[in-house]
């Protein structure tokens, strides 16, 4: 009987996705994969599941209200995240992976009722989950950049004693700079070409939104409008030097933790092989008085 409830249930669940699918108009998987693998900046391949719960978001983003500002913030950090997603479609995302593990509850109710709340619970883990991945992303990627920019700053603080030229000194810059900071770069470079030399830096600002990063474009801002810079870039590369210092040491102190239990180890071999001699010469001993 038990058997019978559970087939019942897969066929029922099959059979109302493909309804659904046919009253909804969501494109085939292949179809699906396509058009994520076209817009998707990684590499590999898109999930099946991830193309069904894409084509679904697409369709609920529709009618997902948000308010102006929430989504004006969401939309500036999936573009600094380099997500490719509208901020409906992003919450809608998360809302159907959700829900897709909610669903789940309605057939543990009737074969085993003691697992709905951990399946509830897990539902409502993705949606959070979900929801803070561009923020984690973004905090990534301005950890990667920001590690860049003592150097960054050196730099400056050494180009400015030979010119002026802003764009020039970020030209020579990008062609040494990591991959994430050469793709800011990129753009902000790309920016500066087409529009104002301040504005695109403001936008530069905006865009990473690092504390760090702030002072490097006032700095050059003022250096755009005429003033002579050189000291304050100096003052700023020695700033800079000491949260990177600081960096430095708070990475090392997570690592001592790690080499105790090593160190812990090698101990116990140490202490076994000394018992082991001991007992071995002992024994021996034994051996000869008897």
């Amino acid at each position: 009987m038990m058997i019978l409830i559970v087939l019942f249930g897969l066929l029922f669940a099959v059979g109302l996705f493909f309804i659904l699918a046919e009253v909804f108009k969501l494109p085939r998987l292949a179809t699906g994969k396509a058009m994520i693998s076209a817009v998707s900046q990684n590499k590999g391949k898109a999930k099946n599941l991830d193309v069904l719960i894409g084509s679904l978001s697409v369709k609920l983003a529709k009618h997902l209200p948000m308010d102006e500002y929430k989504k004006s913030r969401m939309k500036n950090t999936l573009k600094a995240a380099g997500m490719n997603q509208s901020p409906e479609e992003f919450m809608a995302f998360a809302l159907v992976k959700a829900l897709l593990v909610a669903i789940g509850v309605i057939p543990c109710l009737l074969v085993l009722p003691l697992l709905a709340p951990v399946l509830m619970f897990l539902a409502v883990m993705i949606y959070f989950k979900e929801i803070k991945k561009a923020d984690e992303k973004l905090s990534a990627k301005r950890e990667k950049i920001e590690s860049e920019l003592p150097r960054f700053v050196a730099t400056i603080t050494q180009e400015l004693k030979a010119s002026r030229d802003v764009l020039g000194i970020l030209e020579n810059f990008k062609k040494n700079a990591g991959e994430e900071f050469g793709n800011e770069l990129d753009v902000l470079t790309a920016d500066m070409r087409s529009s104002s030399y301040e504005a695109a830096l403001t936008r530069f600002e905006a865009r990473i939104n690092s504390p760090m990063l702030s002072d490097i474009t006032r700095g050059l801002i003022g250096v755009l409008r005429g003033d002579e810079g050189g000291v304050y870039f100096q003052m700023l590369a020695h700033d800079m030097k000491q949260l990177e210092l600081q960096r430095l040491k708070a990475q090392a102190m997570k690592i001592p933790p790690k080499i105790r239990v090593f160190s812990f180890i090698m101990l116990m071999c140490f202490l076994m092989t000394y018992m082991a001699i001991i007992v071995y010469e002992i024994l021996r001993s034994l051996g000869g008085m008897f």
